[in-house]
């Protein structure tokens, strides 16, 4: 396993993280702020509706849970780019969920896609290491996982390669979204490069591990 010295510096995408996070933590407190006040003075003989109410409430709570979720992930981050080395060779051989390219040998892939709001089918898309499309298959419309084989609707299988797998959502003959498709694949290298955790998984594919989905033991 090849592990990188870390640098030290400090990298612009953490700044900026920790920016957005101060701006969203400001403004959640100049809202309970407003809110709070105006609850104070509102009018007795005119109080506010239990409607408006119930709406600023909703607001309040979706922004707490905002400024929550930014908090964990800046603190899952953090714990990423801090890994020892014996941490990290924990994670070899284990099973991971990732958006990522397949190295296609001939064995079926397991993937999964999440179908966007109002979507009434799902197509996947398959693009060579050129960006040609080389095949178009319907699939289910469902987050469950299924299995790709590589081969079109005629039987006719694609040759070992690496092909990027993406999910088109559809509403009629409308387009709604394109998304990529999440692969499993076992890791079977870890390293660290500036202070990030790579993961190279089987085929020679290396992604991010703060892309990852779901990490499990491989089967």
């Amino acid at each position: 396993m090849e592990i990188l010295p870390a640098q030290t510096a400090s990298r612009p995408d953490g700044r900026a993280a920790s920016a957005d996070r101060s701006v969203i933590t400001a403004d959640f407190q100049t809202f309970l702020q407003l809110l709070t006040t105006q609850m104070k003075n509102q009018d007795p003989l005119n109080p506010m509706e239990s409607t408006e109410f119930a709406t600023q409430l909703a607001t309040f709570s979706g922004v707490e849970q905002q400024v929550r979720t930014n908090q964990l992930l800046e603190t899952f981050a953090n714990g990423l780019g801090t890994l020892g080395m014996g941490q990290l060779g924990g994670w070899i051989g284990m099973e991971a969920v990732a958006p990522m390219p397949v190295a296609f040998d001939g064995a079926p892939v397991t993937v999964r896609s999440q179908p966007a709001d109002r979507a009434d089918r799902m197509e996947l898309v398959v693009t060579d290491d050129r960006g040609s499309v080389v095949q178009r298959l319907p699939i289910p419309l469902s987050d469950a996982p299924f299995a790709w084989t590589g081969a079109d609707l005629q039987g006719r299988a694609l040759p070992p390669g690496t092909y990027a797998l993406a999910v088109e959502n559809w509403s009629g003959e409308t387009l709604l979204d394109t998304r990529p498709a999440s692969i499993a694949g076992r890791i079977e290298e870890a390293s660290l490069r500036d202070g990030r955790v790579f993961l190279t998984m089987a085929g020679g594919v290396s992604i991010p591990a703060d892309t990852i989905e779901v990490l499990r033991q491989g089967g």
